[in-house]
């Protein structure tokens, strides 16, 4: 395809049919989840969660199929997506680096998060549940997992971070036309919840917090089942569609990344675009460099890689992972879908051996957004607040190889349609 052009797709019928599992490509293998001494957490979670998600948590596959009814939703929900080449972007930069970006903002809900979303509630409906259960922070993943239900005809319980709660007020009202059932966490509708909630009634919360009321939810329900939007293993594996087709784009236009960046809280949007890429490097000896982006609010891949549990009330497994400590109080950022304690174990084994970079951005937001406005004046396209982190580290490597051709490839994870009011206010616009 000629370069004249800068969007590059691929038709629909050469969308990837199977996900690609990292798991057996990994140096060396996956510590396995502990139950934390004196509890049972394994076999409870096995209780609360999709029992054909658990059974691709630990698949030995490197692919797995996706169901033919899967692949008619994300038909319908945008995809394949298009890869862009950010030519204006790159000029006003002055820069000989070619910068790509992926847009997974052409959504039915403005993220990336409906690719795991749709997997999860049809696999839910197979096995007869009728209601589910999740934590947010941002609101993409509730909203996702509420759009996502909607279709399937079942019911749906949020428990959003209530710091994030409290301004997203358009993103709110998203959910609940989706029908969902949204609640500022901590809430008093559950035990860990009430706990926090009775001591301050403001409580800030979590998505460590937040995800103890939607596993407690859901253990209390027998129709009722928990869905997790990122950190563990199958939620990054129906993300990889994303670095699958982008794989595919770059062969489009001949071109293969040196970079490949995106932001990174607990790891959906970060694994499901790079691991992929991975493959390459880790099969084909290929000569790639990741870089996840972070706030300095939660930089939790400059923690420790240690065991820990992945919610607040301990109910999880421990996961050996990089993490702040499950515990650690973290400052609300309008970002909030990056402030989270810990990293997927699978990229915090990556990180163990080497194999990926981080970046941590001050937690006051303005040179993220200062670096997501440079881009919506050359792109047109507004990235949500936690997809500028991605920007903005695009931007910099950009910037450091100047004089270089350089190819870096970024996942602007989600639009920012919803999120004016924090680009208002960190950016003081009129």
């Amino acid at each position: 395809m000629s370069m004249k052009f800068n969007m590059f797709n691929i038709p629909n019928d050469e969308l990837p049919t199977k996900w690609y599992n990292i798991l057996p490509d990994l140096p060396e293998e996956l510590p396995k989840p502990k139950n934390p001494e004196g509890k049972n957490a394994i076999e409870n979670l096995q209780k609360m969660m999709v029992k054909e998600c658990l059974s691709q948590e630990f698949s030995t596959q490197n692919w797995i199929d996706i169901p033919e009814e899967i692949l008619q939703l994300y038909f319908q929900a945008g995809r394949p997506r298009p890869l862009f080449r950010a030519k204006r972007l790159e000029q006003k930069l002055k820069t000989k680096c070619r910068l790509y970006y992926k847009s997974e903002f052409y959504s039915p809900t403005g993220s990336h998060k409906v690719n795991t979303a749709l997997a999860q509630v049809y696999y839910a409906k197979k096995e007869g549940y009728e209601r589910l259960t999740t934590e947010t922070g941002a609101g993409q993943w509730g909203t996702a997992l509420a759009y996502a239900s909607a279709l399937a005809g079942l019911k749906c319980t949020i428990f959003w971070v209530r710091a994030v709660h409290n301004w997203k007020h358009e993103r709110r009202t998203l959910m609940h036309l989706y029908g969902a059932d949204v609640n500022a966490s901590p809430s008093n509708k559950t035990v860990s919840g009430k706990r926090l909630y009775e001591k301050d009634k403001n409580h800030p919360g979590s998505l460590a917090i937040a995800i103890s009321e939607g596993l407690e939810d859901a253990l209390n329900d027998e129709k009722a089942v928990y869905c997790l939007g990122s950190v563990l293993n199958h939620v990054l594996l129906h993300q990889t569609i994303i670095g699958l087709e982008t794989k595919k784009q770059f062969e489009l236009v001949d071109d293969y990344p040196d970079v490949v960046i995106s932001c990174l809280g607990g790891g959906s949007n970060f694994g499901g675009f790079v691991m992929p890429f991975y493959h390459d490097l880790l099969k084909k000896k290929k000569e790639i460099k990741f870089i996840a982006a972070q706030s300095q609010a939660s930089p939790n891949l400059q923690g420790e890689y240690r065991y820990d549990f992945a919610d607040h009330a301990e109910m999880t497994p421990l996961l050996k992972m990089y993490t702040l400590g499950h515990k650690t109080e973290m400052p609300p950022i309008k970002g909030d879908g990056l402030r989270y304690h810990g990293c997927s174990p699978i990229l915090s084994l990556l990180r163990s051996k080497g194999l990926l970079d981080t970046v941590a951005y001050p937690k006051d937001e303005k040179y993220v957004f200062e670096r997501a406005k440079m881009f919506v004046g050359s792109e047109g396209f507004l990235p949500a607040p936690e997809s500028a982190y991605s920007v903005a580290s695009a931007i910099d490597t950009a910037l450091e190889h100047k004089n270089e051709e350089k190819v870096i490839a970024f996942n602007v994870s989600g639009h920012g349609f919803m999120d004016i009011a924090g680009y208002k206010e960190v950016l003081s616009l009129p």
